[in-house]
């Protein structure tokens, strides 16, 4: 495949025309509503998938420059644009979709690219309605504020003044005074935005309860699951999941926890000791981005040669922003630039262990989507539903532990187990995430204090050990409000949860047969988004996280590899 030659930084962007890009999908609806024949109404497949490529590489462009410094004016009012004028054009695209549906040549259609492809469209047509137009545009408004007010973050401490990302880094602190003190600062700074943010959590709540409504729904929940593509499971299977976590993963973060503060050699364990691992330091790497990004670049050359051409297109093309910087938005994230099959990767590195987890994890969406971008047929494969994305990523992680000496040299074991410990932390949190939404959406008229009581019951429930020495603002349940997900991206966290379960299973695989494991892992990332969940998971050889014992395999494997460590 030719390679174009471009650089991130010297993309041209030009803004979408959404009234000509509205007008070309008309014509094409008429066109396949006509067809009277399957290459007739396959050329029109090919032309939307030109159409809306191009679309969504010009969206992605302005989305990461406006991430990359949220003060920049042109690319806010870009994105601001976008946000505004894409729901306008969604009614029709979502006609040309509907066009292909009821085709009279929808079997060959689904026989040359799979059903998958009309599952995602079924989705999007449930999940849209033109009423709900003017409240997707105020819901944009009201991310984009939240995700900027997270970057705007300037706090003063030790010297310098700091963001949310720089202020986390002394969390692992060896001085416990310095760790209090950032948490404190910390707490400090969604304290004071409490007041909007629970006007902006509200305002959210009711724009998306009557979306829903606008839908046939009773409330948002349904509506949710379906924007995060999930095509064969539901609500009664991620609450028995939810079981498994309270049954299996508590009891054993509540254990974890009391060997750390014996450890640490405190009475206390407080929730500003919990990143300080060891006593004597957490693992630090070994150099800056740029190191971090060298060696990255070893070690993909190590794992195959799929990932080392992976790599090599990333630095060549300057697809990783990884620096944190004052104005870059307060988050983690990959995606991919369709017209040149190109994944892109941003983070916030801040010279921690943290560094080397969300490297690799991003660049684990960023392999699998630059694999999917050159196995499957249509840009819509190129990115996965999100419940299986999660997979890649923490997949990766694991992967990548036999060369953590390459990013911490003589601290790697620390790494190794500082990451998986903390792996496993996740699990209760991002449970506590998902049912809090589920509770805020489904009881709509709740006040924004009781919603944050039942965080404060949630975490009780989840995170028994979990104390905040006397933080006013904590201890009364404002810690959810520091989590971008809940605000921008609805019922996305359990997806994390989810696939530790997929990327435990890889990670114990992958001691007994590499070889097998890789192969494995390889064709789930070839295989994009172009089937359900349930069969990728069969398709990569994963076992269904809601199955009966998942979650207990899993800790148990874990829990047995941090003893040996």
């Amino acid at each position: 495949m030719e390679r174009k030659q471009f650089t991130f930084p010297k993309l041209e962007y030009i803004r979408p025309d959404f009234e000509k890009i509205s007008a070309q999908a008309e014509e094409l609806t008429n066109r396949v509503k006509q067809a009277e024949s399957y290459e007739a109404v396959k050329a029109c497949l090919k032309e939307m998938e030109e159409i809306t490529k191009h679309m969504d590489t010009a969206v992605t462009i302005a989305s990461i420059r406006h991430t990359l410094d949220t003060r920049d004016q042109f690319y806010e009012k870009e994105d601001a644009f976008i946000k505004a004028k894409l729901p306008e054009a969604t009614p029709r695209l979502l006609a040309l979709k509907g066009a292909f549906m009821n085709s009279a040549f929808r079997a060959e259609l689904e026989k040359e690219y799979g059903s998958q492809m009309f599952a995602s469209m079924e989705l999007e047509k449930k999940a849209f309605c033109e009423e709900n137009i003017p409240l997707m545009q105020k819901e944009a408004l009201l991310t984009s504020e939240y995700e900027k007010m997270m970057a705007s973050a300037e706090i003063p401490f030790m010297g310098e003044m700091r963001n949310l990302y720089g202020l986390q880094k002394f969390f692992g602190h060896e001085d416990r005074k310095v760790r209090q003190a950032a948490y404190r600062e910390y707490s400090s700074f969604y304290h004071s935005h409490e007041e909007r943010m629970e006007e902006i959590w509200d305002e959210l709540i009711k724009l998306r309860t009557q979306m829903a409504v606008n839908l046939g729904y009773e409330n948002f929940i349904p509506v949710g699951y379906m924007q995060q593509g999930r095509t064969d499971y539901g609500q009664e299977e991620v609450a028995e999941f939810r079981r498994q976590v309270r049954e299996y993963a508590v009891p054993l973060c509540t254990k974890l926890y009391e060997m750390q503060r014996k450890r640490l050699g405190i009475d206390t364990l407080m929730a500003y000791d919990e990143k300080r691992v060891f006593p004597d330091g957490n693992a630090v790497p070994a150099g800056d981005e740029d190191f971090m990004i060298s060696q990255a670049q070893k070690i993909y050359h190590d794992i195959s040669p799929e990932t080392g051409e992976f790599v090599d297109f990333m630095i060549e093309h300057e697809l990783l922003d990884l620096k944190n910087r004052p104005g870059k938005a307060s988050t983690g994230y990959m995606t991919i630039l369709p017209d040149y099959l190109a994944p892109f990767v941003f983070a916030c590195l801040n010279h921690t262990t943290f560094d080397a987890q969300v490297l690799t994890h991003e660049m684990g969406h960023a392999f699998a989507g630059y694999m999917a971008a050159r196995e499957q047929p249509l840009s819509a494969y190129y990115l996965c539903a999100t419940d299986i994305a999660e997979i890649h990523s923490m997949s990766m992680e694991q992967f990548t532990y036999k060369y953590a000496e390459m990013f911490f040299g003589e601290q790697a074991d620390k790494y190794r187990f500082a990451h998986l410990q903390d792996a496993l932390m996740l699990v209760p949190f991002g449970t506590a995430v998902d049912e809090f939404q589920h509770i805020c959406y489904g009881n709509p008229s709740l006040t924004p204090k009781e919603r944050t009581l039942e965080w404060k019951r949630l975490e009780e429930l989840y995170m028994p050990w979990r104390k905040y020495d006397a933080d006013d603002f904590f201890d009364r349940g404002g810690f959810w409000y520091h989590k971008l997900h809940i605000f921008l991206y609805p019922f996305y966290y359990i997806n994390y949860i989810l696939t530790t379960m997929g990327a435990l299973e890889f990670a114990e695989r992958n001691e007994k047969d590499h070889e097998s494991a890789w192969k494995d892992y390889l064709r789930l990332c070839k295989c994009g988004g172009s089937m359900s969940y349930l069969e990728t998971l069969k398709y990569a050889g994963v076992s269904v996280p809601f199955e009966e014992g998942c979650v207990k395999r899993a800790m148990e494997y874990a829990e047995s590899k941090l003893k040996n460590m």
